[in-house]
C-alpha cells in the first residue's frame, strides 16, 4: 500500500473541511495516510484526523510558522516515511506550501486537481486546463507524484478510527517567517469553503444594491457571498471575495450568480459548481449555457422574493 502524506489546516484546532477531503481522496485511491499538522493548536487535531481516515499524525511543533521551514520539513517527512504522494488543498497555503515542497523533491507539481487515483505504481490525476476548455489527464514519472486538491470536489470519509501519533520538532533553518495574520470579518465564510455561493456582477449596479446579495447569502445560513472580477475592479467588493481565473476557484453544491453575464474568466472559476442558477435579466447571457436552472428578469425583484421564500423553507425545516 503506497503511503500518501497530506498537509492539515485547521483553525483553533477544528480540521477545515477541505483538509479532511484531502484525507478522503488519499483514502479512496487506497493510499495509508500520514497527516501533518502545525502551529499551536496542531495537537488538537489529532483525534479529528484519526476518525477520518489517517493511520498517523505528526504534529510538528514550534511557536514560528515559515513557508520555506515547513516545506523543508515536509520533504523530510516525504522521504523517511517513504511516501508516494504529498497532497495539499488548492488552498492559499496550500498554494504556497506545495510548490515549495515539490521542488525539495525535485518534483513536478500538479495544481487544482478535481481527480486523484491509482494507476499501477503511481497515480493518475485529473485537472482543468484553459480555463476550463480541456480536462488533462496527467500521470508523473517522479517518486513522489505532489498535487493540490480543488476544495469542494471530494468527499470526506469518517472511518472512526485512531491516529498514531508523532511529535517531531520544526525546523529552524528558514529565510521568511510568518510574523502576523490579518482575521476576517467575524461570521464572514471563505467564498472559496462555503457549501452555497451567491455572487453578484455588473448588474447590481452599485455597490449599495450588494445588500440584496448579502441578504440572500445571510438567508441559507452557510452561503458566502461571492463577485466578479468586474465588481472588484469597480471597488464595490473585497478581492477575496472574487470568483473566477485571476481570483478564487470554487466548487459549491450551489451557485447564484446574479447580474453576471458569464465571461469565460468567470466561468472557469465556478463551472465545477454542482447546481448553478443563473439570474439575470438578459435572456441571451452566456451564463445561461451553463447554468442548471435560469431565471429571466430583475434581480432587485427577484432577489427579495427568492430571500423570503429561502427564509420560509428554512422555518419549516
Amino acid at each position: 500500500m503506497s503511503i500518501a502524506i497530506v498537509l492539515i489546516e485547521h483553525e483553533a484546532g477544528t480540521v477545515r473541511s477541505a483538509s479532511l477531503e484531502a484525507l478522503g481522496a488519499a483514502q479512496a485511491a487506497g493510499c495509508e495516510v500520514v497527516a501533518v499538522a502545525t502551529g499551536s493548536d496542531a495537537a488538537n487535531t489529532t483525534a479529528a484526523l484519526g476518525e477520518h481516515g489517517a493511520a498517523k499524525v505528526v504534529v510538528l511543533g514550534g511557536d514560528k510558522y515559515s513557508p520555506d521551514g515547513l516545506a523543508g520539513d515536509l520533504a523530510k517527512i516525504v522521504r523517511e516515511q517513504g511516501a508516494k504522494a504529498f497532497l495539499a488543498t488548492a488552498s492559499s497555503t496550500g498554494r504556497d506550501i506545495a510548490p515549495r515542497v515539490a521542488a525539495e523533491l525535485d518534483c513536478a507539481l500538479f495544481s487544482d486537481c478535481t481527480a486523484f487515483e491509482a494507476d499501477g505504481d503511481s497515480f493518475k490525476l485529473v485537472r482543468p486546463w484553459l480555463a476550463g476548455k480541456l480536462i488533462a489527464s496527467l500521470k508523473s514519472n517522479a517518486p513522489v507524484t505532489c498535487a493540490t486538491l480543488r476544495r469542494n470536489t471530494f468527499a470526506p470519509k469518517a472511518t472512526g478510527g485512531s491516529a498514531e501519533v508523532m511529535q517531531v520538532d520544526s525546523s529552524t533553518d528558514f529565510r521568511a517567517v510568518l510574523s502576523k495574520i490579518e482575521a476576517k470579518a467575524e461570521g464572514m465564510l471563505d467564498v472559496a469553503e462555503a457549501p452555497i455561493v451567491v455572487s453578484g456582477g455588473r448588474g447590481m449596479k452599485e455597490a449599495e444594491h450588494f445588500s440584496l446579495i448579502e441578504n440572500l447569502a445571510r438567508a441559507f445560513g452557510n452561503a458566502a457571498v461571492g463577485a466578479s472580477r468586474a465588481v472588484v475592479d469597480a471597488g464595490w467588493r473585497p478581492h477575496a471575495e472574487q470568483v473566477g481565473q485571476t481570483g478564487k476557484t470554487v466548487a459549491p453544491q450551489l451557485y447564484i450568480a446574479v447580474g453576471i453575464s458569464g465571461a469565460i474568466q468567470h466561468l472557469a472559476g465556478m463551472k465545477t459548481s454542482k447546481v448553478i442558477v443563473a439570474i439575470n435579466k438578459d435572456a441571451d447571457a452566456p451564463i445561461f449555457k451553463i447554468a442548471d436552472f435560469g431565471i429571466v428578469g430583475d434581480a432587485f425583484e427577484i432577489l427579495p422574493r427568492l430571500t423570503e421564500a429561502v427564509l420560509e423553507a428554512r422555518a419549516k425545516v
